[in-house]
């Protein structure tokens, strides 16, 4: 007869002991630690006299193990997802028999981008194959809605609503898809352990039984996971060490951007990401993000300046817009959006004494365009000039843009990859560009049509845009 043993785990790290904690001894978090009930087999079952169980070897097959040098990967063909940017980050396409995990806040569009992408494998040139969509949050008729708005009515897009572990394992085994969708890890349950929808021991059970199903059978499965109040993914902290890939779906509820980045990819680079636009009719996939963070006025404006962000393999432009006013407060404004509110504070401390361009006694308002970032310090050159672009009421050209991150003394120091940068700036129309100065000594390629200016220190640029 089974018995039952009362342990707690942590959701964080996934500690394990017989005592409960405020604070978990292992990664000192507090409040992770949660109660659950482990299943042990009873006198006969195979446990041992001290209490513990051991596992019977089984004699191995003819060939299981066999040297490295002979294991080929020709048959390892990945399969296209229908969304370039979506293949981009999984590093080429779906490997068979991965596991992937999707996870982002709600409705950011998750089941969207699912859904979209197992319409178009099913559908892909009749080479496709049968794709199965399980879904244990939304009942068939929902989803079915859903599939009509986004264009993924297909024959081969199977449905089914469920939230049985047991049923999701043998719908799989049945229909062996070449792709299988489950929405989501948190809501699937399974009857051979305890504990609630969602909890800690029932979203390692499921994770570890479509693992299990995924690799013996060679289907690859998305999974979908939820986020926590921080961002974080909801469930123990396992559940990111056992999947192939984790990917992260980011974006502003106010904006239709969405970002799809890849935090640990076992077959491909975690440093890309995959630009996608929200619309009436779905997700559509934005293959040339580069106009998204530039505003579209044709004159020239004050308090503007664009500068090179990287994301992943990307180079993208954002356009700094700063408003300078008079501060009727003992203490001035100082109001970001997408650019770190500290980071202003000692960049505007920097211009008075580096640039003698007094604006501690004024508001400051920074933001960028369309929910774009620019809080990597290769932005501060920019932010600067904007600045000093608005309290002089001086426009800077829109063909000129500014890269650099700037220190406490004034120096304009080196940013990461700029030359990728250059050229990204050149194939957009730009005519010059501030940069620090080029520390190899072979010196800086030229770059056709852009003009490169170096600067040293915070008041030579100020001098070049003609912003003293």
């Amino acid at each position: 007869m089974a018995k039952t043993t009362t342990q707690y785990v942590c959701t964080e790290c996934g500690w394990t002991g017989g005592k409960w904690f405020g604070r978990c001894p292992e990664c000192g978090q507090w409040g992770t630690i949660e109660e659950f009930h482990e299943a042990r087999v009873g006198a006969g079952g195979g446990l041992s006299s001290s209490g513990g169980s051991h596992t019977a070897p089984t004699p191995p097959k003819t060939g299981l193990a066999r040297p490295i040098t002979r294991v080929g990967t020709d048959q390892v063909r990945r399969i296209p997802t229908g969304f370039e940017e979506f293949d981009r980050v999984l590093g080429g396409g779906i490997v068979p028999g991965s596991v992937i995990l999707l996870a982002g806040e709600p409705g950011i569009g998750k089941s969207t981008l699912l859904l979209e992408t197992a319409g178009r494998v099913a559908d892909r040139d009749g080479q496709g194959g049968k794709v199965l969509y399980l879904s244990g949050e939304e009942s068939q008729a929902q989803v079915r809605m859903r599939a009509s708005r986004v264009g993924a009515l297909k024959d081969s897009l199977l449905l089914a609503s469920t939230t049985d572990l047991a049923t999701v394992l043998g719908l799989i085994e049945r229909e062996k898809p070449a792709l299988a969708i489950v929405d989501s890890a948190q809501t699937i349950v399974s009857n051979q352990v305890d504990g609630i929808s969602g909890g800690s021991t029932q979203v390692r059970e499921v994770a570890i039984s479509l693992i299990d199903m995924a690799k013996s059978h060679d289907i690859p499965i998305l999974l979908v996971g939820h986020v926590t109040k921080d961002g974080s993914i909801a469930g123990p902290r396992t559940l990111e060490h056992l999947v192939d890939v984790v990917c992260q779906f980011e974006g502003d509820s106010q904006t239709a951007l969405r970002l799809l980045r890849a935090v640990k990819n076992r077959f491909g680079p975690t440093d890309e990401v995959g630009c996608f636009d929200m619309s009436e009719q779905g997700i559509e996939e934005v293959s040339d993000p580069t106009g998204l963070f530039l505003s579209t006025a044709g004159q020239e404006v004050e308090g503007t300046c664009v500068t090179f962000t990287l994301d992943g393999h990307r180079s993208l432009p954002i356009e700094i817009q700063a408003l300078v006013t008079s501060s009727v407060l003992p203490t001035p404004r100082r109001n970001t959006n997408g650019i770190d509110a500290n980071r202003l504070a000692m960049l505007a401390a920097v211009l008075y004494r580096h640039g003698r361009v007094n604006l501690l006694t004024r508001d400051l308002y920074v933001s960028t365009i369309a929910g774009g970032l620019a809080k990597e310090p290769g932005c501060d050159l920019a932010i600067v000039a904007a600045l000093a672009s608005a309290a002089k009421s001086r426009p800077i050209q829109r063909t000129t843009c500014a890269m650099g991150e700037i220190s406490l003394t004034g120096q304009v120091r080196p940013v990461p990859q700029l030359n990728h940068r250059l050229q990204e700036a050149a194939r957009l129309g730009f005519r010059r560009a501030l940069v620090p100065p080029d520390r190899h000594s072979g010196g800086r390629k030229p770059i056709q049509g852009l003009e490169v200016i170096e600067v040293t220190y915070l008041a030579e640029a100020l001098e070049a845009l003609g912003l003293v």
